[in-house]
């Protein structure tokens, strides 16, 4: 009962939500996963962060194939960095890389930090 309550407003907060919102809990959901994996690495359990990197990594990869770099100039650097955090996660998983995870935690703050002060600043001009 209690996780069917919690899909359907999961649901609904999914489907009710403006672009940069969907982009924002996106982004919300990449940092998890990678903070996740960071604690799961550190706590010795691989299995635990190599799913919760592949799930970064198929964020990254939505993020990357949803960006239209024909859109605006800045673009094809925001490309750049998602080509490199996509790379790093790989790396991080393979080699079971703390520092490497924790490189691409900061990186997914930084992100999600900068496309949540957009989406804020995208409303108030609305």
């Amino acid at each position: 009962m209690y996780s069917d309550a919690r899909a359907a407003y999961l649901n609904s907060s999914v489907t009710t939500a403006s672009p940069a919102r969907l982009l924002v809990m996106l982004c919300d959901r990449l940092v998890l996963d990678v903070q996740r994996a960071a604690d799961a690495q550190t706590a010795g359990d691989h299995g635990s962060a190599h799913s919760h990197l592949l799930h970064a990594q198929d964020i990254v990869a939505e993020l990357t194939t949803s960006l239209r770099v024909d859109a605006w100039d800045g673009a094809a650097s925001l490309q750049a960095l998602y080509h490199h955090l996509h790379g790093q996660l790989v790396r991080a998983n393979v080699h079971r890389d703390l520092t490497t995870t924790q490189h691409c935690l900061n990186l997914t703050v930084e992100l999600r930090d900068t496309w949540r002060e957009a989406a804020q600043t995208a409303a108030v001009a609305s």
